[in-house]
């Protein structure tokens, strides 16, 4: 377990929050305040959004986010050392289904913009020709 995990699992113990009213206060997936308690970097996201999620668990727990955010970071490079083995995070059925209603969305999005482009046209096609007529 890793010391900056311990340490936001007992700031969160000690408020007497459950996982899951962080995860809905934070918008962060359970699944992944799990694994930042237990240390297991590997299921984190990389980049920046660790250390947003980092900061956000923090804050949540009321601890201050700089010197955990600080820990988090020396603690992700030691147990990364060579950038070859960079740590991806798993898709999970979530992440799956998150992207297909997306994809979905985006799809009828089109659709609809596209009939309302259809219909101005028409619409304005229509309207010159009873010009034209009268």
């Amino acid at each position: 377990m890793s010391e900056v995990g311990l340490e936001l699992r007992h700031a969160r113990e000690g408020r007497g929050i459950s996982l899951q009213q962080v995860a809905a206060s934070t918008k962060i997936a359970a699944g992944v305040l799990e694994s930042l308690e237990r240390g297991d970097f590997k299921r984190l996201p990389g980049g920046i959004f660790s250390r947003a999620f980092v900061r956000s668990y923090a804050l949540e727990v009321g601890l201050d986010p700089d010197p955990v955010v600080a820990k988090f970071v020396a603690e992700l490079a030691s147990a990364t050392p060579d950038e070859s083995e960079a740590v991806r995070p798993d898709v999970t059925d979530d992440d799956r289904a998150f992207l297909e209603r997306q994809r979905k969305a985006s799809l009828v999005l089109r659709i609809v913009v596209g009939l309302i482009v259809v219909a101005v046209i028409v619409a304005f096609a229509v309207w010159r020709m009873s010009r034209s007529v009268a």
